[in-house]
């Protein structure tokens, strides 16, 4: 099985991790709260800040605001403002974001599956 699998990948010496689609997907949703953001969001969308501050616990707005600012400029969650005062932002997956939770759910059936039991 390892040679067959190591011919059909190619030769490694001039492989690049980086350069995988896997790397890739990894560089969106890598950090402590990057994918819980998006698991809430699918849950309970739309989510404003302070909510979703409440949900994750324990996250410094300065953290959730740069987590939701990268998120956003990676097309995975859309933020709309609404002009009113105060002012109000919610938060919601984009079809983007919504395809990528077909993933992140993957893991949660695997920890559903694999999960200590209490």
């Amino acid at each position: 099985m390892g040679e067959k699998n190591a011919a059909a990948a190619g030769d490694i010496t001039e492989a690049r991790f980086q350069d995988t689609a896997y790397s890739y997907t990894l560089s969106l949703i890598q950090g402590k709260h990057k994918m819980a953001i998006p698991y809430c969001l699918m849950e309970y969308e739309p989510v404003r800040f302070n909510e979703m501050r409440r949900y994750l616990g324990g996250i410094a707005d300065k953290t959730l605001s740069a987590n939701l600012k990268e998120l956003e400029r990676d097309g995975l969650v859309a933020r709309r403002e609404y002009p009113q005062i105060p002012p109000r932002v919610e938060y919601s997956l984009t079809s983007l974001g919504d395809s990528l939770m077909v993933v992140l759910d993957g893991l949660c059936v695997w920890g559903a599956e694999h999960m200590p039991r209490r």
